[in-house]
């Protein structure tokens, strides 16, 4: 069965569209031998010819002295009338000048060209010497020196930047017994994850577990990004695996290069590959990360030329072109995309001290509070063009969900002093509340999805994060309502439990239903699947964080035994395509979000709180951890070049 995300299902996670790396040839010309010994001849006659010409024809000096821009110098004048010692101001020295010093330069400058004209004969024979393959090793060389040469341009020094009081970036080891073995346990699955990336898919971007070798799909256009690397460095940070972050290190500091002909998702490219590189920096202080992250961030902004700065869904890094999903409402950018940047375009200001990303995305917040939204709602589609919505479907889930995140987390990461991202968000989830949540007859709360006018009673696995997010912005809500939303949060965490429990693997399925009697279920086949998603245990950990209800901590690990139990393969793990399915078949895709989410947030579920405390540190929509930003406001960075 093809990988069920061929349809838009996320804007945290938007679905490969399988087109793989044949959709996007890159073909390279290379000359053959005869065509090189013609180039060669050819070249050698024009320079014979030029050499003959100028030895050869009149000598034009007798009539038109030689030109070599001496006409007017100026020589100093001894007035010898004075005994010679004094200077009696300059002579202009020209037509006069002696015709002996014309011949000199003249002879000189023949010398040079039959030197020159010799040598490039010389360089031609010995060409002519060498068999193709050492011409094409030459050929290679020379481009190799252009690379490097380039990428030494691009890796200037960045200003000096005062890094943020970074608390809480290791240790966390639970005092009881019970917890650190399994603490331990999910580590040990990263370790299981990440060698067989090394050994198998090492340098792609994913991995097929049971094919063993590597995958991609077309978010990372049609290059080798190693998107598994750098999504999974501050997990390895976070878990003490040093020895595994070295080697991604390495990896990024030789191989990680952004100048290709590829077409990328702007959305996927920023959390992962920005966001993760970010992180690292954050925790390790390895400049290598920061210069990557600034490189790549420069090839993702051509994505804004738009007409109204809204940016494209994807951008060729090499060319800069942009364009949008085929399939998104007549040409439409998605909200959780364009609104999915602003955490990492902050920090990206903050470290550089260039205030350029800070106002793209300051653009596109300005022009969305502008637009009429109808109940209160935002559409999940925006017309880069003209600057008006497309089809009026709402969603928390796949579409929207980052976008109503990043609003809560702009205002956490600010030191909550972005009020007006604050703002945004409580009229959001405002109309959320009473537009889209919903009790099912068994009393289960749900999040439904809105379209054209109607409540479509279904709830996706990426939906599940809300719970998480609810309870994190629970504090500093409006009107006190800080218990109400801690309680909206655990009643979305029971449901997404229930949505687990109710499968045969205890594993979750894409989407589920609340209609008559079928109650946080599948129906259809194709949202039976589960893809290692993160967003459950993702609302898992917050609520553990706010509550320490030791049911969370349980139905962590209840997810943990389900994962190793049934995704796990020799080679890694695999996604299953049907949860209530007692033997169900892979979809042999370890993806990288696995590394990077479900595994971090599962240790953190079982560490102490001294481990990234939230009061420091903000999670991105991909789990990379950016440190709050203590700042009177956030148009300022903390590089005094940008103050």
């Amino acid at each position: 069965m093809t990988t069920p995300a061929l349809l838009p299902l996320s804007g945290r996670r938007l679905p490969p569209l399988n087109l793989g790396a044949s959709a996007f040839p890159h073909h390279r010309a290379t000359l053959r031998l005869s065509e090189k010994f013609i180039l060669l001849l050819i070249l050698s006659a024009f320079i014979t010819l030029c050499f003959g010409a100028f030895f050869f024809l009149p000598d034009s000096s007798k009539h038109k002295r030689f030109d070599l821009g001496l006409e007017d110098v100026l020589i100093p004048h001894v007035d010898t009338s004075k005994g010679g010692k004094n200077l009696g101001g300059f002579l202009i020295h020209g037509q006069g000048h002696d015709e002996h010093r014309h011949r000199e330069e003249e002879e000189r400058l023949r010398n040079k060209i039959r030197a020159d004209h010799e040598k490039a004969l010389e360089e031609a024979k010995e060409k002519l010497k060498k068999s193709r393959d050492e011409i094409q090793a030459e050929i290679q060389t020379e481009k190799n020196k252009v690379v490097q040469e380039l990428k030494r341009k691009d890796s200037k020094p960045l200003p000096p930047v005062p890094l943020p009081n970074l608390i809480g970036i290791n240790s966390g080891e639970p005092a009881d017994p019970d917890i650190r073995e399994k603490r331990n346990k999910v580590k040990e699955m990263m370790k299981h994850a990440w060698d067989n990336y090394r050994q198998y898919g090492w340098g792609h971007n994913e991995l097929k577990p049971i094919a063993r070798k590597g995958h991609s799909t077309n978010i990372f256009g049609n290059s080798q990004m190693g998107a598994t690397i750098v999504d999974a460095l501050d997990t390895l940070y976070i878990m003490g695996l040093h020895d595994e972050f070295r080697e991604g290190q390495e990896w990024i500091d030789k191989n990680l290069d952004f100048s290709v002909n590829s077409e990328v998702s702007v959305f996927e490219v920023n959390i992962r590959f920005i966001g993760g590189l970010l992180a690292a920096y954050y925790l390790s202080g390895q400049e290598v990360f920061k210069i990557k992250a600034v490189q790549l961030a420069g090839k993702l902004l051509p994505a804004f030329n738009t007409p109204t700065g809204i940016p494209w869904a994807m951008v060729n890094l090499k060319s800069g072109v942009g364009r949008n999903w085929g399939w998104a409402s007549a040409g439409s950018s998605i909200l959780a995309e364009f609104g999915t940047l602003h955490m990492e375009f902050v920090h990206l200001s903050y470290l550089t001290g260039d205030p350029v990303y800070y106002n793209k995305v300051m653009h596109i917040r300005k022009l969305l509070q502008k637009m009429d939204r109808p109940n209160g709602l935002y559409p999940n589609y925006l017309n880069p063009r003209t600057g008006r919505w497309g089809q009026h479907h709402t969603s928390v889930g796949g579409l929207g969900d980052s976008f109503y995140e990043y609003l809560l987390k702009a205002w956490l990461m600010s030191d909550k002093m972005d009020t007006e991202a604050r703002k945004m968000y409580d009229d959001a989830i405002e109309a959320i509340e009473k537009h889209l949540i919903r009790k099912s007859n068994g009393g289960l709360t749900f999040i439904g999805e809105w379209k054209n006018g109607h409540l479509e009673r279904k709830m996706g696995h990426l939906t599940c994060f809300a719970g998480g997010m609810f309870a994190l912005g629970a504090d500093g809500s409006r009107d006190d309502k800080a218990g109400h939303y801690l309680q909206l949060g655990a009643e979305i965490a029971h449901t997404c439990h229930e949505s687990y429990d109710r499968t045969a693997l205890k594993l979750g399925p894409e989407a589920f239903k609340f209609d008559g009697g079928v109650e946080a279920v599948a129906v259809r086949q194709n949202e039976k699947y589960y893809i290692l998603r993160p967003e459950v245990i993702e609302t898992y950990w917050y609520m553990w964080r706010f509550t320490h209800d030791p049911k969370y901590r349980q139905w962590g690990w209840e997810a943990t035994q389900a994962i190793d139990k049934y995704c796990r393969v020799s080679g890694g793990f695999s996604g299953v395509k049907d949860v209530y399915s007692s033997s169900p078949t892979y979809d042999d895709v370890q993806q990288s979000f696995f590394l990077a989410e479900t595994l971090k947030y599962l240790y953190l579920l079982f560490s102490n709180d001294d481990l990234l405390p939230l009061d420091n540190w903000v999670f991105n929509t991909e789990a990379h951890p950016l440190p709050v930003l203590h700042l009177a406001n956030t148009t300022l960075s903390g590089n005094p070049a940008y103050r």
